[in-house]
């Protein structure tokens, strides 16, 4: 045994060396304040062989002007050869590089902050967005301040998040808050509630009116990170029938399970079932936004970590969503069989709407939230870098938000528990951009459309 042990740990430090021999940096990285640290191989910009910048022409929207498909007037996808891409309002080939809930804060020493830097929300969506173009972003992801942003003189292209079931289920108290999303009651998604599709058109209806002819507008999150628990057949059938909230999610399972033709439930009934609720889910949702929408993208409910390796809600989602969002955790460099997979199961892009990682060189105790730890803030640049270029190497993402654009602030316990103390932005709570952090997430930035040229080179 102990043969083996020392066979493995001398196995990974030939490993190490060799990929550092190789160019690629070494970065450490710890799961959470009480963790040790780990160094992960990380590669950037630079260890891309023979890679030089070029300019690259951009439409008004940031798209490619030097490659161009059918102009639509509003974003959609596109698969051009064996990439998959967002096709801008002027036909240009684009790629979203984001930031999420670019949005201010009005309490503690934010406000005075907003008050001393900006004095208006004017003045602080132009400095805010001048900011990220100059760092290379080109657009916003969820949770932003859509209504000031968007009334910039330089607007740049933002997402809407409708928050569909999770509406539905707090009108009839079946949500409560977990860290970073709505849990629902007994792990049940209430999509087969007859009201819930009148719910979605309705919401649609009222939050769409002012988006639905916007060219700036990629697309919808219909909801946040949804639950996906294998027992979620096993809970609906032992729902009380006599909760009139619980009556129809139990009927359609029964009903569903009848169909089956055996009494047991078994794993290949649990899965197949998932897939049938995410189904229901994205039929009703999909439909109340393009019906109140139809010139825009349907994005899906942000999946996040359980669904990674489950291909029929992937396969669902293909049926109904243009491009599927992801919030993507728990991995240092995003896994090529998981961006494989998820395309081929989907028939899909992806689009990658969390990731972050916290640096230990802040006050802030970096106690929540789901982002590796690591030293500095340059060090939270690389991470950027060694992850984006996964992004692009996939040739089946067509974009990503980082997550986000402000800190957590200690002192605002009205968040939800994941928000509470953690260096997740790219300012401080007073405004002031990590500049170590956007000086390494620039040069991607800046050259997304190269990298990806280098990357499909010769093919």
């Amino acid at each position: 045994m102990k043969t083996r042990t020392i066979g493995r740990l001398l196995a990974g430090v030939i490993a190490l060396s060799f990929l550092a021999a190789r160019g690629e940096v070494m970065v450490e990285s710890k799961h959470g304040a009480k963790s040790k640290w780990e160094s992960n191989p990380t590669r950037t910009i630079e260890d891309l062989k023979d890679f030089a910048p070029k300019e690259i022409p951009l439409t008004k929207f940031g798209g490619r002007a030097d490659r161009r498909e059918k102009a639509t007037g509003s974003f959609r996808v596109q698969k051009v050869g064996d990439r998959w891409w967002l096709v801008d309002p002027e036909g240009g080939l684009f790629i979203d590089v984001g930031v999420a809930t670019v949005t201010t804060r009005a309490k503690y020493g934010s406000k005075e902050a907003f008050e001393q830097k900006f004095g208006s929300m004017g003045k602080w969506a132009e400095g805010t967005l001048q900011m990220m173009r100059e760092a290379g972003f080109n657009g916003t992801g969820g949770w932003s301040d859509v209504e000031n942003l968007r009334a910039a003189k330089q607007p740049i292209a933002y997402t809407v998040s409708l928050n569909l079931l999770s509406s539905f289920g707090k009108k009839f108290h079946l949500t409560y808050q977990q860290p970073g999303h709505s849990g629902y009651a007994h792990d049940c998604l209430p999509v087969f509630h007859p009201d819930f599709p009148a719910f979605c058109d309705a919401m649609c209806r009222e939050k769409i009116a002012a988006s639905k002819d916007d060219a700036w507008l990629v697309g919808y999150f219909s909801d946040n990170e949804l639950p996906a628990p294998m027992k979620m057949l096993d809970n609906m059938l032992a729902l009380d029938a006599t909760n009139k909230a619980f009556a129809s999610l139990r009927e359609a399972a029964q009903k569903w399970m009848g169909g089956r033709k055996h009494e047991k439930i078994t794993d290949e009934d649990r899965t197949a079932f998932l897939g049938f609720v995410y189904e229901t889910y994205l039929r009703v949702t999909t439909a109340a936004i393009r019906k109140a929408d139809p010139n825009h993208l349907c994005l899906g409910p942000r999946f996040h970590n359980p669904v990674r390796e489950r291909r029929e809600v992937w396969e669902a989602a293909g049926k109904y969503l243009d491009a599927i969002a992801m919030n993507y955790y728990g991995t240092w460099t995003p896994r090529s069989s998981d961006l494989d997979n998820w395309a081929k199961w989907s028939g899909r892009p992806c689009m990658i709407t969390e990731f972050y990682t916290k640096g230990s060189d802040t006050p802030l105790a970096n106690s929540t939230g789901a982002g590796w730890i690591v030293k500095t803030q340059k060090d939270r640049g690389l991470f950027y870098q060694n992850y984006v270029l996964a992004l692009l190497e996939s040739k089946s993402c067509v974009g990503w938000h980082w997550f986000k654009y402000m800190d957590n602030d200690p002192e605002d316990t009205s968040v939800d528990p994941s928000n509470r103390d953690s260096n997740k932005g790219i300012v401080t709570i007073r405004y002031e951009p990590y500049a170590a952090l956007i000086e390494k997430m620039k040069p991607v930035n800046q050259n997304v459309y190269s990298i990806t040229d280098w990357m499909d080179r010769g093919k």
